[in-house]
């Protein structure tokens, strides 16, 4: 099995399934609004990696990164508060990555990517990605994931959770529920399907049943989903809130 990090250097074009219509939201969901978030973020918290397997491979990508020129002359800089650290960006294929560089010390202090999903249809592949994470033990609790995932909810994403999550991947999402609206969605027939709030213990705990935090512009606007997921991303784009699809080059 690939390490992410290969993926990560390698982003190999997904292949984007056929389009299906977004599934409808019950009528007796009663979504609360950011700030008034009543949900229990609780999902399947079991993943755990050793801090030493981190550090192997932030050191392995950062030096592929660095001989292949990449990281320097492939990447964007993202404007942050956080000193000493650079966040570069590179996109390729639709998909997204963070690399989090400490300039002082010259190393990786960890990345993120923003994939694409399978599970979803060719309209909400426009605007649901799903983020995975490493940072080194050192950088942990600085509030750099924060700041990255946040880059991504500004730029209108729907972030979607993994089917399991580690420990600090679950306080994270605990933190941006409190500024951003997260909704419990059943992943099923390249569609989300919205479910009713609250979620039971049973429902909560099946493979399919993700959260999604909502991006930019779709905070207030959830009850609009039920429409064609075609009209929602042309209205997104006439908005100026889609992100750009343009191609990046992998390596």
């Amino acid at each position: 099995m690939f390490e992410p990090w290969m993926c990560a250097l390698l982003a190999l074009p997904l292949i984007t399934p056929r389009p299906a219509a977004l599934g409808k939201r019950p009528a007796t969901h009663r979504g609360a609004r950011t700030g008034e978030q009543r949900h229990t973020v609780e999902l399947r918290v079991d993943v755990q990696w050793s801090a030493a397997s981190v550090d192997d491979e932030l050191k392995s990508l950062h030096a592929r990164l660095e001989r292949t020129g990449l990281l320097k002359g492939g990447t964007s800089t993202i404007s942050t508060q956080l000193p000493g650290l650079v966040l570069r960006h590179r996109e390729a294929d639709g998909e997204h990555y963070i690399y989090v560089e400490d300039v002082d010390r010259g190393c990786l202090a960890g990345y993120t990517v923003f994939n694409r999903l399978i599970e979803v249809n060719r309209s909400l592949d426009r605007l649901v990605r799903a983020p995975h994470s490493k940072y080194a033990v050192g950088y942990q609790r600085r509030g750099i994931a924060t700041a990255v995932y946040e880059w991504a909810l500004s730029q209108g994403f729907w972030l979607v959770s993994g089917a399991r999550q580690s420990h600090s991947a679950h306080a994270l999402w605990a933190s941006l529920a409190r500024r951003h609206r997260l909704e419990y969605v059943e992943l099923r027939n390249k569609e989300l399907h919205w479910l009713a709030s609250p979620v039971d213990p049973k429902t909560r705990d099946r493979l399919q049943t993700r959260m999604v935090l909502l991006g930019k512009g779709w905070e207030t606007k959830v009850e609009t989903l039920a429409r064609s997921p075609l009209d929602v991303t042309a209205d997104r784009r006439a908005a100026g809130l889609l992100p750009s699809r343009a191609e990046g080059s992998p390596i």
